[in-house]
């Protein structure tokens, strides 16, 4: 996919005294006392401002924070705490302007400024043409660096990018584009998927078209289970979606066809009842009782799969295979983790459980690439063009 990078513009000197305005991600976990309890995502942006400054830019970067609503401000939706947070990093005072949609503020090149939470803005989340409009009207450069919300169009993330003078993508972003072309666009091959997860219904759409296009496709968690059951496998009172059988069928139909699999687990560790009391038993795939929940792979299902995974060309990662937070059910999803880190595959891991998979088992460093956002993601495993990829590329054509 063709689009402008911000670091060229800044390599060849076209950032040099211009206006550039950074959409970056700074929505960060708060506690009752607004006190930021986690800071990734500033973390995250700091590349980008730090080029634009380093270009000689004059600077200002804005994020959406929490749910607010336009045109009603309260103190808990201000991001006075992230610019606090944001000049300790990068070392300088970082100024946070209130209500400046029509300008009227000064910044400097060699100046950063943080504008208020955008989503207080009336219009941002309809793209209103009049305000993406304004907006377009206060940079020269308008830089999208935030790809949590890469899957909207609104007006900091789409209309701004239709009415500036130059759009392009933050090194943020422009990472996860290239990742995502890599792994779904220009795979090595095989190309092997990971989908888990509790319902098959939320990730049916992915589900589909992963199976026109990889080579094996493994599922897990309750996801599996409904595999299973499509299968005729008795799977006792595990979480499952009985009326989901059909469309499980259709897309190991369609992985069938492909001559691609979809491997189901031939053994599973099942437990009565889900905490950290319950007491786990290994069983084969046909011995699940009545009562028996599946709650992760076996151990040969797990070589299976950590054998799959180590004969990957790409690994498209998303969501465990057992309940990974009980240390008697994460084996599976611990093997597949260490199968991930070991291979010389090219892998992409996207999506909260697997985030917190990847922290658990401490890999990552050997994961070649880890999305930064959830729903964009799956989108992006959907098939979908995202609204951010789509407005750039035309930008840069």
């Amino acid at each position: 996919m063709k689009f402008l990078r911000f670091s060229d513009i800044c390599a060849s000197g076209q950032a040099q005294g211009k206006r550039v305005f950074i959409r970056a991600d700074l929505n960060v976990p708060q506690d009752d006392a607004g006190n930021i309890t986690e800071d990734t995502r500033i973390r995250a942006s700091l590349p980008a401002i730090q080029l634009a400054l380093g270009a000689g830019a004059a600077v200002m970067v804005t994020s959406h924070l929490g749910r607010p609503t336009e045109g009603e401000f309260r103190p808990e939706d201000s991001l006075a705490p992230v610019a606090k947070r944001l000049g300790k990093m990068l070392g300088r005072e970082v100024p946070l302007i209130s209500n400046w949609v029509d300008g009227g503020f000064e910044v400097q090149p060699g100046q950063v400024v943080l504008l208020e939470n955008c989503r207080l803005n009336k219009g941002e989340k309809k793209n209103n043409p009049e305000l993406a409009a304004k907006l377009g009207k206060l940079c020269d450069i308008f830089v999208h660096d935030a790809f949590g919300t890469a899957h909207r169009a609104e007006a900091t993330t789409y209309g701004i990018a239709e009415t500036a003078p130059v759009a392009c993508a933050g090194p943020l972003l422009a990472a996860e584009m290239d990742a995502l072309t890599q792994a779904l666009l220009e795979p090595k091959r095989p190309l092997v998927a990971i989908v888990g997860g509790s319902k098959v219904s939320t990730k049916l759409s992915i589900l589909k078209t992963l199976a026109t296009k990889v080579d094996q496709l493994i599922v897990g968690g309750g996801i599996a289970n409904t595999f299973l059951l499509a299968a005729g496998k008795r799977i006792g009172d595990s979480l499952a979606e009985p009326e989901m059988v059909r469309e499980a069928q259709q897309v190991m139909d369609i992985m069938k066809a492909r001559g691609a699999e979809v491997p189901l687990p031939v053994d599973v560790v099942v437990a009565d009842e889900v905490s950290i009391l319950a007491r786990a038993n290994r069983l084969s795939a046909d011995e699940v009782g009545p009562h028996d929940r599946i709650l992760d792979v076996g151990p040969k299902t797990s070589a299976k799969l950590a054998d799959i995974i180590a004969h990957a060309g790409t690994i498209v990662w998303n969501g465990p295979v057992g309940v990974f937070e009980y240390p008697q059910f994460a084996g599976g999803t611990k093997m597949m983790a260490s199968a991930i880190a070991h291979s010389e595959a090219f892998s992409i891991a996207g999506g909260g459980d697997t985030l917190a998979a990847i922290a658990k088992f401490d890999i990552a460093n050997d994961v070649g690439y880890i999305s930064t956002g959830g729903g964009a993601f799956l989108e992006v495993l959907e098939g979908r063009i995202l609204p951010a990829f789509e407005v750039l590329a035309k930008r840069a054509g």
